[in-house]
């Protein structure tokens, strides 16, 4: 028989440990439901209001319209000074996670934080005033619920508050971890002095620059003049990603069934995200247009001042002229000249060609096992294998890549 998702226990220092459920995925309408979770959203919207390292992927208003597309089987582990759904309960903590009861055919339990298509990002909300003594909680809150002494983190970044955070809490602990598939994806990191911040675009080559005006010019004379379109409002927002969805379903993403407009669950998710990170403020869709036509389109949700690139489509009848191109180029030179813009994330695959023509940043992260608090006498055969999975997933990565290239190599 299953456990029951829904439990709570004693954590040193007066706080509660609590397992609830996301959601119930089946019993969820497609829109976005304002009561999704209503006993304890409130300390949920304000723990990820003033989290100390911002994920938009695990806040609760992105949380919920993934959870019925996304969201089977995902719990929440919490850490509050009280039981979550008691009036005026704090949350200090708060990471969504899938519980797999055997790694590798082997009883070796592993709870493993919540990604999927649309969430790149895997740092737990904490809270931002004692961020040390939330993560500690968290840490001892799996022992403290039963749930076993192993928790797989992935894509935590390898530098910055959480990682220093995390790497001061295993100290203090005694606990272990390894680190697997380390990668880079790019950023534009505008988070320095003026010249730097001046400067972000300075490595693109002369020839490069006479390209993209020359690509810009052929784009306007085949179009009509270019335009920057953002929309920030419910209403607009709402109309853009519309456009956005049969953008996409135009392209080779909509003949071979894998286009938004393909999927309705991943449709249903992205319209409810919209309306909700809408109705904050917290999201924009940019448009590059000529002619009453939408020739790139970029959806990019926000956390402060930095911006996270979502989707991102173009207008494959004018391939030639490279429109996604143009669209990332200008919003590079407006960020640039924005100061409310900190940092932008790819949330693209390590490589990407698009992202890494402009930004030199890059957001270095991996996937961590973390031995909970209490120590793992399973935990160096669990390292082990994880391990040798990760070389083997890379493995068949490498041999599909030369395989890919050997015909163009004879070509």
């Amino acid at each position: 028989m299953a456990r029951p998702m829904t439990r709570d226990a004693p954590l040193p220092g007066g706080l509660v440990a609590a397992l609830r459920p996301l959601g119930a995925p089946d019993a969820v309408p497609p829109a976005f439901l304002p009561a999704f979770l209503p006993a304890y959203l409130p300390a949920w919207e304000a723990l990820a209001r003033d989290a100390f390292a911002p994920n938009p992927f695990y806040e609760p208003g992105y949380a919920a319209a993934a959870a019925p597309a996304y969201g089977a089987g995902v719990a929440l582990l919490m850490v509050a000074d009280r039981p979550p759904e008691a009036p005026g309960a704090r949350l200090l903590a708060l990471w969504p996670f899938r519980r797999a009861r055997a790694r590798f055919g082997l009883p070796l339990p592993v709870l493993a934080g919540w990604m999927h298509d649309h969430a790149v990002l895997g740092v737990p909300l904490l809270d931002g005033r004692e961020p040390a003594r939330a993560l500690a909680a968290l840490l001892a809150a799996p022992r403290a619920l039963s749930l076993g002494p192993r928790l797989l983190m992935p894509y935590l970044p390898e530098a910055g508050p959480f990682a220093d955070l995390l790497a001061a809490e295993r100290a203090r602990a005694g606990t272990r971890e390894i680190r697997v598939w380390a990668h880079a994806r790019a950023m534009l990191d505008l988070d320095g002095p003026g010249p730097a911040r001046a400067g972000a675009l300075a490595h693109l080559s002369a020839r490069r620059r006479r390209k993209l005006r020359a690509t810009a010019a052929a784009l306007e004379a085949e179009s009509g003049p270019l335009h920057l379109d953002t929309a920030r409002e419910p209403a607009a927002l709402a109309a853009a990603l519309e456009d956005f969805i049969a953008l996409e379903a135009a392209g080779w993403k909509g003949r071979g069934g894998t286009a938004i407009a393909c999927r309705p669950a991943e449709a249903a998710f992205l319209r409810a995200m919209t309306a909700a990170l809408g109705a904050q403020g917290r999201l924009r869709i940019d448009r590059l247009r000529a002619g009453g036509r939408t020739l790139a389109a970029a959806v990019l949700p926000r956390t402060g001042a930095d911006l996270w690139v979502l989707k991102i489509a173009y207008d494959e009848t004018r391939a030639r002229h490279s429109p996604g191109v143009q669209l990332l180029h200008r919003l590079s030179r407006d960020w640039i000249d924005d100061p409310g813009v900190r940092r932008v994330d790819s949330c693209a695959a390590p490589g990407n060609a698009l992202a890494e023509t402009f930004w030199t940043g890059r957001r270095r992260l991996a996937h961590h096992l973390v031995e909970a608090a209490g120590g793992d006498p399973a935990f160096p055969l669990a390292a082990a294998l994880e391990r040798a999975r990760a070389g083997a997933v890379a493995l068949r990565a490498e041999v599909a890549r030369l395989r890919a290239a050997r015909p163009a190599a004879g070509a």
